[in-house]
């Protein structure tokens, strides 16, 4: 995701709330994305990429009945649809696109298809677990939805947590992943300081699961806060976003495209989870 603070978005239509997917702890698994050179394999909850998530009967239980909302950045139809998605939204201190279209690798592979196959892969391990997770969007040909609409959907639920997740477009020579936490601004407040929380735990487990370091271009220890991001702005519960790595950096590419280092990603982001929901 490269979004210039300020400037406008390239951005993606509202859905019915009713049309997102929303699934409880016993709901299946997931598959993986084919797209441009990389392989995808199946997004197994038990799949092993690097440290083992837990998997025995205490851990799941650890997570029985926690609401989680898991938001794949983007849509593989928002590109096709600009007008849709230049649509102006209120965000609760300005207007934005309502959503946009992401970035690419120099290859080709798509941070859309990127974020839903992690996105899966993530709902799959954390259902395993016991954790009732729903997603902003069922699949990669949609458009949206809107920023606004995927921070509504973890206000409805009452998410006990939110991930938007999300590959940065940046400057090629920068690389490693930053996490992105809310600014207050009036309407969200109440959920800033257990975002930093969440935020702090998701930095920590991936950084601790993937080994991809901390970002060289931006954020410090690779926290970043802002005010400009509708996801957040408009989130009543506790949410942050994640740049995985940047996908104009070749290292931080050849990672992102890699079906078995993205089941590394999502066993990584399920054991922040279980950090903060602990």
């Amino acid at each position: 995701m490269r979004i210039h603070r300020g400037g406008p978005a390239v951005a993606g239509i509202a859905l019915c709330l009713g049309a997102l997917v929303a699934c409880n702890g016993s709901s299946g698994g997931s598959g993986g994305e084919t797209a441009g050179p990389p392989t995808a394999g199946a997004a197994s909850p038990g799949a092993r990429g690097g440290k083992s998530p837990a998997s025995a009967k205490g851990d799941a239980e650890s997570l029985d009945g926690k609401v989680i909302v898991i938001d794949p950045g983007h849509n593989g139809g928002n590109a096709d649809h600009p007008s849709e998605i230049n649509r102006q939204v209120k965000i609760g201190n300005g207007s934005k696109a309502c959503d946009t279209t992401g970035t690419e690798t120099k290859a080709g592979y798509a941070e859309h298809a990127f974020t839903w196959d992690v996105s899966k892969r993530l709902a799959a391990i954390l259902r395993s677990r016991g954790a009732k997770v729903s997603l902003t969007r069922k699949d990669d040909k949609g458009v949206g939805p809107c920023v606004t609409d995927r921070a509504a959907l973890g206000n409805r639920l009452k998410a006990d947590a939110a991930l938007s997740i999300h590959a940065d477009g940046a400057a090629a020579s920068g690389h490693g992943f930053h996490i992105i936490e809310p600014v207050s601004i009036g309407r969200n407040a109440e959920m800033v300081s257990d975002s930093a929380k969440l935020g702090e735990a998701l930095r920590n487990a991936y950084r601790e699961g993937t080994g991809i370091p901390y970002s060289t271009y931006l954020g410090k220890k690779a926290i970043d806060r802002r005010d400009d991001l509708g996801g957040l702005n408009m989130s009543t519960v506790p949410k942050v976003f994640i740049e995985c790595g940047n996908m104009q950096n070749q290292g931080d590419a050849d990672k992102l495209s890699s079906a078995s280092f993205r089941q590394r990603i999502a066993e990584s982001l399920a054991e922040g989870f279980q950090t903060y929901l602990r």
